[in-house]
């Protein structure tokens, strides 16, 4: 990880191309109806430019997906991991019976942009209007709700930007056509945003405790699992694939599972004293009392706290 990297995301604002995500497209009249069935979060209650974090499940409960939804005027954008982008774009055309929806895998098409950090919403304003968006459109960024969206209007160009606090610190995405991806970065550097690499970015998403699918969340994890349910889950919307699991776990078992997501701050190799860090592989073993209880799912060196800090599940009794 780059210490200055680190720096520019925690007193300023850094940026990094979003090459691991991937864009659907839903498209159609019934669209939002369309997801409310199949989704965790509640679609059908989201104004335009409004938005929310969700995921999709098995009907035995288990994560396929998570997402951030973006409600825009004509179409909801579904912001996904994007090793997986065609097959959910693939799964959720499948299930299109009579309702008027379509679902596109746009992930080819487009490029997307995340600023994190104190100043993200004053590079990003900045850096709009550089591309020729007027003030009063570029300022609106500013005021964006967790998850919000809008669609900022240029010279030539139409840029999707939403509130993504992903990595735990203020954030947005800036989506545009791959063809303007060029403008954009160059946009948001003359802007004043400093470049960052994925680990300098995982640092910053670990320290603030926020599992990332697929690496801490996977198809065996159950939402509750990874903590997730307060951002992710309506207890007030209707039916979706995989509710009655979750609503036996919330109702019957008091929301109690049998394992869960926690942060943990490592030891240092020969003792709390040593100066030697060393950062656990992905799936290395927790140990409570001498046995393993648990595994790591991300880890990295924190520079705040100068050790090795990590995400793992544990049993619900530690």
């Amino acid at each position: 990880m780059n210490t200055d990297q680190y720096r520019a995301v925690r007193s300023g604002a850094g940026m990094i191309r979003r090459t691991t995500r991937g864009l659907l497209a839903v498209e159609g009249a019934d669209r939002a109806e369309f997801l409310q069935g199949l989704l965790t979060n509640d679609v059908t209650g989201l104004a335009a430019g409004a938005g929310c974090y969700a995921a999709y499940l098995t009907p035995q409960g288990r994560m396929l997906a998570d997402m951030d939804v973006f409600n825009l005027d004509e179409r909801i954008l579904l912001d996904v991991d994007g090793a997986g982008a065609p097959a959910l774009a693939s799964r959720l055309d499948s299930l299109i019976f009579t309702e008027e929806a379509t679902v596109t895998d746009w992930s080819g098409s487009y490029a997307s942009y995340g600023v994190h950090g104190p100043a993200a919403h004053d590079v990003a304003v900045a850096a709009l209007t550089r591309l020729g968006a007027g003030r009063a459109a570029a300022d609106a960024v500013r005021g964006l709700a967790p998850h919000a969206c809008l669609e900022v209007r240029g010279t030539g160009r139409t840029i999707a930007a939403a509130r993504g606090d992903e990595l735990g610190v203020p954030g947005l995405a800036l989506i545009a056509r791959r063809d303007d991806a060029e403008a954009l970065h160059a946009a948001l550097a003359a802007a004043g945003g400093a470049e960052i690499d994925a680990p300098t970015a995982d640092t910053v998403r670990i320290e603030s405790g926020r599992p990332a699918y697929p690496v801490d969340m996977d198809a065996e994890t159950i939402p509750l699992e990874a903590g997730i349910e307060e951002r992710a889950l309506s207890l007030t919307k209707g039916c979706y694939v995989g509710q009655e699991v979750i609503i036996r776990v919330l109702h019957r078992g008091g929301g109690r599972v049998a394992r869960k997501l926690v942060g943990l701050t490592l030891a240092p190799a020969g003792g709390a004293a040593s100066p030697d860090v060393q950062v656990p592989a992905r799936g290395a073993r927790i140990n409570h009392d001498g046995r393993p209880v648990g595994k790591v799912t991300s880890a990295v060196v924190s520079p705040v706290l100068e050790r090795a800090i990590a995400l793992g599940y544990v049993p619900r009794a530690l």
